[in-house]
């Protein structure tokens, strides 16, 4: 791994397991597509890819990773349980199917939704906690869970998760969850950091930080999240993009800055609300 990736530590099975705190995301991206957007992300020098089984693309991102000169523990590899794969023995199934299609080990495995309407999530995090014991994955979260949920998970199970992957941009900072993951141990991972290319990129107060320091609002925005202690996966298929994307490491936000991107929360979000997605 390169030694300028920042890393944070996640909790595993009694041993602090670091994830790179910058990685490359690939929602949306097709299979076919897929494989030469990771190998581009490989080559500029990500060393972090998160994947999921309802993104369709787990076999592309194998393939890539298959086609790199990198070790299996040179790239850390995260990866998602569906909704309709929820429950004990559905989630061991899925994660089999999940690992065949990528054709290496994972080290991150999420629960994608808490589907809280269906009531199985305790259960697939009892799955996931079966996987680490067994030493198939590294470390064990979720995405999109509620402190409820959260909380819910360390009374029935005894801990909590080492990760909460969440929609999170200067436009929803989702402040609260926020500061229950640190007083928890829990890392804060941000999907559609960029709020999803909308109104965030043009916001004139990040606009101006950019013009100060000679770069990009996603660059500004995807280097605020490091310095807040995000764990942030950007995606995209440009090669030009993937490549501005990971150039956030010469160069930090001030005090003022970080304060005035925290002005602009309007808790407004692009994606989905977790307690209504099922």
């Amino acid at each position: 791994m390169p030694t300028h990736l920042p890393t944070v530590a996640l909790c595993g099975q009694g041993v602090q397991v670091p994830i790179p705190q910058l990685g490359f995301g690939v929602w949306q991206v097709p299979n076919d597509e897929v494989t030469p957007a990771v190998a581009e992300a490989l080559r500029v020098g990500y060393r972090h890819i998160d994947t999921a089984k309802i993104y369709g693309n787990e076999a592309g991102v194998g393939t890539a990773l298959a086609q790199s000169d990198l070790s299996a523990d040179e790239v850390f590899l995260t990866t998602k349980v569906w909704n309709r794969d929820q429950g004990y023995d559905a989630t061991l199934r899925a994660f089999d199917a999940s690992q065949k299609r990528l054709g290496r080990p994972v080290d991150l495995y999420l629960i994608h939704w808490p589907v809280a309407s269906k009531d199985n999530y305790v259960d697939t995090f009892r799955a996931l906690l079966r996987l680490r014991e067994d030493g198939r994955i590294r470390a064990a979260g979720v995405c999109n869970f509620s402190v409820e949920e959260l909380q819910r998970l360390k009374d029935e199970l005894g801990e909590f998760p080492a990760i909460n992957q969440i929609e999170l941009h200067p436009h929803f900072q989702q402040a609260q969850l926020r500061a229950f993951h640190a007083d928890n141990g829990i890392v804060t991972q941000a999907w559609s950091p960029l709020a999803s290319g909308g109104d965030v990129l043009t916001d004139p107060v990040i606009g101006r930080i950019a013009q100060r320091l000679g770069r990009t609002p996603a660059q500004v925005i995807i280097r605020w999240h490091l310095q807040i202690g995000n764990v942030v996966i950007p995606k995209s298929v440009t090669p030009s993009r993937i490549a501005e994307n990971f150039d956030v490491f010469g160069f930090e936000l001030t005090a003022d800055d970080l304060a005035a991107i925290e002005a602009l929360n309007k808790d407004l979000r692009t994606g989905p609300h977790p307690a209504k997605f099922d």
